[in-house]
């Protein structure tokens, strides 16, 4: 296992509070990895013994027809008479009424809860639902650029950061795929497995979606528009023209199915200068982008919208929240909000002319306050400082401590 800072010391800062631990996610970005290092950490930093620690992974066929009440009755029956019991619950989702099983442990035994899950049912708007003001949230995501660097040097080299860039975008961040030397054709084949399995079983079963056609046709227009806005009136039209017909309610539905199974992001924009978010011309982001290029094949066309990509999960990985900003004729490409914190952010391919130079630098002179901008680009020599507005190479802002 490759240690994973990010998100095992976020996390056991919480080890022995009265909150349930949620991690969720997309399939496959490491959750139940996670709950191994933490049970890992817990024997060898605190001294916990083997008898106190117990872990169940629902998606295991052993659980298959298990109800609420058995699975209860089963962890009672293991927790310990003597100390605090450690609790690793994997994929609770698989079990109908597990928020009530989670809620009566933490309300009424001496457990530490950690629980993980990958679908519609583990979403915030759920949960809080489910246990209101005892859990906290963890949201995993697919392996950042540091630690797909990491990964990769266990089992080769590692080059220089700006060119391996280049590799991450095209093949994407799943630690599956990151374990050993993959071939690009080996790697889609893996992730394709994800896509087709989080489809059919987190959405189409799940979500009794009767044709699927209609729903691969919404996921390939999404994938193929990462980083554009539009709306679901676009979508109907585009499906319209090839004498599909999908009326826009069926199309949200689709794009809230995709969000809530974790392949989408959805990025709302915000307006500068009323200060508000507006409900309209969203863009939406993949969980990660070799999703985009296992399902619709790899295209270098493509590649400036994959780093646009890969930069808005690195914000959110660092606990932003992210929005398109609307400025009085134009638009920055990400408003980042934590605390009291903010930051402008414009991402250009390359700063080829005088022209797209003026126009992503322009943009964020508008913005009269002192929060940190930056342009950020793959030109080679990228760097340096224009009125205050920081020029970062894409590879350096991503493995950079300073925001």
């Amino acid at each position: 296992m490759i240690y994973r800072p990010l998100y095992v010391d976020k996390i056991m800062a919480y080890t022995d509070t009265p909150f349930v631990k949620v991690l969720t996610g997309v399939r496959r970005s490491g959750k139940s990895t996670i709950l191994k290092m933490i049970i890992e950490k817990l024997k060898t930093e605190r001294g916990i013994p083997e008898d106190r620690i117990v872990s169940c992974r629902y998606d295991s066929m052993e659980y298959e027809d298990v109800t609420a009440k058995e699975m209860f009755a089963e962890l009672k029956a293991k927790l310990s008479p003597e100390g605090k019991t450690y609790l690793f619950l994997d994929e609770v989702q698989e079990i109908k009424g597990w928020e009530r099983v989670v809620n009566s442990l933490a309300a009424d035994y001496d457990v530490d809860l950690y629980v993980t899950g990958s679908n519609s049912r583990m979403m915030s708007s759920e949960i809080s639902t489910y246990l209101t003001g005892r859990y906290i949230a963890f949201r995993i995501y697919t392996l950042s650029f540091a630690e797909y660097l990491v990964f990769k040097q266990s089992y080769g080299s590692v080059g220089d950061p700006k060119k391996e860039l280049t590799d991450f975008v095209r093949l994407g961040g799943f630690p599956a795929t990151q374990l050993q030397s993959y071939s690009q054709d080996e790697i889609y084949t893996i992730v394709r497995d994800i896509y087709n399995s989080t489809i059919f079983s987190d959405i189409v079963k799940r979500g009794q979606v009767k044709k699927v056609d209609q729903l691969e046709r919404v996921v390939k227009y999404t994938f193929d528009h990462v980083g554009n806005t539009f709306s679901a009136k676009s979508i109907s039209d585009y499906l319209k023209s090839e004498n599909r017909k999908l009326d826009n309610e069926t199309v949200y539905g689709y794009l809230e199915k995709l969000e809530k199974a974790y392949l989408l992001h959805r990025c709302s924009r915000y307006d500068l200068q009323g200060k508000e978010i507006l409900k309209t011309q969203e863009k939406f982001y993949l969980a990660d982008t070799s999703l985009r290029y296992s399902v619709l094949g790899y295209n270098s066309d493509t590649v400036a919208s994959g780093l646009e990509n890969v930069v808005y999960l690195e914000l959110c990985r660092r606990g932003y929240s992210v929005y398109i900003g609307k400025t009085g004729d134009g638009e920055i490409d990400f408003v980042a909000s934590k605390q009291n914190e903010r930051l402008y952010v414009q991402v250009t391919q390359s700063i080829g002319s005088e022209k797209t130079e003026k126009r992503e630098y322009n943009r964020l002179l508008e913005i009269r306050d002192n929060y940190p901008k930056y342009v950020l680009t793959t030109d080679e020599f990228a760097g340096g400082n224009y009125e205050g507005i920081k020029t970062m190479h894409i590879a350096d802002f991503l493995l950079s401590d300073e925001y």
